[in-house]
């Protein structure tokens, strides 16, 4: 049992599961402020353009009563909307960085390397550039 446990704590220490956890709890902190901008911020100015249209509550009814069946599609609008800012600033917040660390991580220009070897004119093959003899035809090479 103390060999179960001596793993997990092993497994549990490693990078990985840190930074995913990590990952996870910025996730939720990021998921509620997206939802705050969806429903604080985008819906009233879409309910502004739309007449007072409230697009979160919109839903169907297929029955009467308390215990009819009600499809609430205007939440699954609601929340495809959610979704699509939320890609849009996960997106631009990739974007941002990989630019930044384009820039940071920017390697200097290198030099293009001189050629170490040449074609023989009478063989083709490959030779060394400084050969005066084709080491394969043995053609005698000219300058």
């Amino acid at each position: 049992m103390k060999n179960f446990f001596d793993e997990f704590k092993k497994f549990i220490s490693r990078g990985n599961v840190m930074d995913m956890a990590v990952g996870v709890i910025i996730g939720s902190a990021f998921t509620a402020i997206v939802n705050s901008l969806v429903n604080d911020i985008f819906m009233p100015v879409l309910s502004l353009i739309t007449n007072g249209l409230n697009i979160a509550g919109m839903s169907v009814s297929f029955g009467i009563g308390d215990n009819a069946a009600t499809l609430a599609y205007g939440a699954f609008l609601s929340a495809v909307i959610n979704f699509l800012l939320t890609a849009l600033v996960v997106f631009t917040m990739v974007k941002v960085i990989n630019s930044a660390k384009d820039k940071v991580m920017k390697k200097p220009e290198e030099k293009p390397k001189a050629p170490t070897t040449k074609k023989c004119p009478y063989c083709m093959s490959e030779i060394d550039i400084h050969a005066t003899r084709c080491p394969h035809c043995t053609s005698v090479l000219e300058e």
